[in-house]
């Protein structure tokens, strides 16, 4: 009879190697034990790898960090001039949600490229030419006349996030060790949260003013684009890929330098091939149990956080001016930056005491905090310019606890359920599939707002607030919130039972991977 561990063994091999790779290395007791016994290594990275520093800090990782800050500024700047769009153009809340719509479609369904690409190209050209894509589009939308030239250029920025995103997240995970992914992600959040606290109120501030003759929300699109040029270049001469020098991910390199040596020189090397190699890595990704389920909370999840774009809208119904709306989505996201890292830390403490059920836990918590501060906000608080600093106490804690679910659970368990290589692909197919699905909350709240609770663009004026539209548009936002965060938090149940057995073949993998090295 069989025991657990070579059941455990066998379904690594059958998931994570092509059937040619699988008979290079018997998976040993010796292998066992390395699997399921040794401590996580900190880190892949290898210590013959040159990093260029300044001030001691590494130079990769602070362009990375930037595009990650111009990344999420990116994401929301036309959220954060709504107002200014619908006058400029004449469109209503479904309108506005159909561009970003268009946008968060588009990087959903384009996410996978940047898996595929990272299996062949420095991740560092990846992520300098994804950067550039976003930076022409954002420009190419400042410059737009007409609404559906607007929808056009946000599809093409939704193009060049999608690759960004998932090499942003591979980066990370390789940078730290099991027991710190969470403190890891957590501080990546918190340094990208930057560009959503800067990006989207200082838009919003711009949007009241003229600059040398161009209006100031067509002249926030252009700043960005240019200072987004100027980073891809930057990132493309400066930042490397530390995956170039780490035996695990270079096990296919050794292997093809095998069988070159067997078979009598370079005509027996047949070539990589770039759609095997992906479709193995689609492949392996698509069993991962836990992959399944985090992406299946992820659909209902993401619903309240497509929803949030609207917040500005809101708050400039209510009556608030621009710097008044601005500052309270600039505490709502210090909130966010705060409980995103406060959770990474939270859940890698409690990990070291519960390691397979602590970053559950912590995720339905903070997807089941949602509920009650979205009755408080949308419900409790009267929605009048008098209640500002209400507002403001209860957005802020709302970012602290809702705010955890990324990077306490869903990124660092990402990271231990498939090997090294196959980490920016699971990364990308989780937007993808999250993002598609995702992506129609937005325009959803749109409909659920004029079609059920009847927001009425053309009788309600933005200039001087609307009571009516700003209660119509807070019911919206309100049955696009409360519903999907509990749902959320229920979906993650499966978790306690599968979390586990996938972790011990993705390490039962990464073993035969250094076996195959040393071999």
């Amino acid at each position: 009879m069989k025991s657990n561990e070579d059941e455990r063994c066998e379904e690594a091999n059958e998931r994570y190697f092509s059937p040619a790779r699988r008979d290079l290395v018997l998976c040993t007791p010796h292998m066992r034990q390395r699997g399921f016994h040794s401590t996580p290594s900190p880190s892949p990275y290898s210590s013959k790898m040159k990093v260029k520093k300044i001030f001691g800090f590494s130079i990769s990782l602070v362009l990375i960090n930037l595009a990650s800050i111009l990344e999420r500024a990116d994401e929301t700047l036309l959220p954060a001039v709504y107002k200014e769009v619908s006058e400029e153009f004449n469109a209503g809340p479904t309108e506005l949600g159909y561009l970003t719509f268009v946008m968060s479609f588009v990087q959903s369904i384009s996410s996978p490229i940047a898996g595929v690409l990272a299996l062949q190209y420095d991740r560092s050209t990846v992520l300098a030419v994804g950067t550039a894509s976003w930076a022409v589009s954002t420009a190419a939308v400042g410059i737009s006349q007409h609404i559906q030239q607007v929808a056009f250029w946000r599809a093409v920025n939704g193009f060049g996030l999608a690759i960004v995103i998932p090499v942003l997240q591979s980066f990370i995970a390789d940078s730290y060790g099991d027991g710190s992914r969470g403190a890891g992600f957590g501080l990546f959040s918190f340094v990208s949260m930057i560009g959503r606290i800067g990006g989207g109120p200082l838009a919003t501030i711009m949007a009241g003013k003229d600059y040398w003759g161009i209006p100031g929300w067509r002249f926030a699109f252009l700043m960005m684009a240019s200072i987004s040029l100027l980073i891809a270049l930057l990132v493309h001469l400066f930042v490397v890929d530390p995956r170039k020098n780490s035996p695990v991910y270079l096990g296919s390199d050794v292997e093809a330098e095998r069988s070159s040596l067997i078979g009598g020189g370079k005509d027996s090397l047949s070539p990589p091939s770039l759609w095997r190699d992906s479709w193995i890595a689609i492949r392996s990704v698509a069993k991962v149990k836990t992959f399944q389920i985090i992406v299946l909370q992820g659909i209902v999840g993401s619903l309240p956080w497509a929803s949030i774009v609207f917040f500005t809208m809101w708050f400039e119904l209510i009556g608030f001016d621009h710097k008044s709306a601005a500052g309270l989505i600039s505490l709502f996201a210090i909130g966010c930056a705060f409980g995103s890292f406060g959770g990474g830390l939270i859940a890698d403490w409690l990990s070291r005491y519960y390691p397979d059920s602590a970053r559950v836990m912590c995720a339905q918590f903070s997807a089941f905090m949602g509920i009650p501060f979205s009755l408080i906000l949308f419900v409790v608080i009267p929605q009048s310019v008098d209640y500002w600093y209400t507002y403001a106490t209860t957005l802020f804690f709302m970012g602290l606890s809702i705010s955890w679910c990324g990077t306490s659970a869903n990124q660092p368990m990402f990271a231990v359920v498939v090997p090294l290589k196959h980490r920016t692909m699971i990364y990308a197919f989780d937007r993808a599939l999250e993002g598609s699905f995702a992506s129609f909350a937005t325009p959803a709240v749109g409909m659920v707002t004029e079609r059920i609770y009847g927001y009425n663009s053309k009788s309600i004026s933005l200039a001087n607030g609307s009571v009516q539209g700003a209660l119509a548009l807070s019911r919206g936002l309100l049955t696009m919130t409360v519903v999907p965060f509990g749902m959320c938090s229920l979906f993650y149940s499966p978790l306690y039972f599968v979390f586990k057995r996938d972790r011990d073949s993705a390490r039962m993998a990464s073993s035969k991977e250094q076996e195959l090295e040393f071999t």
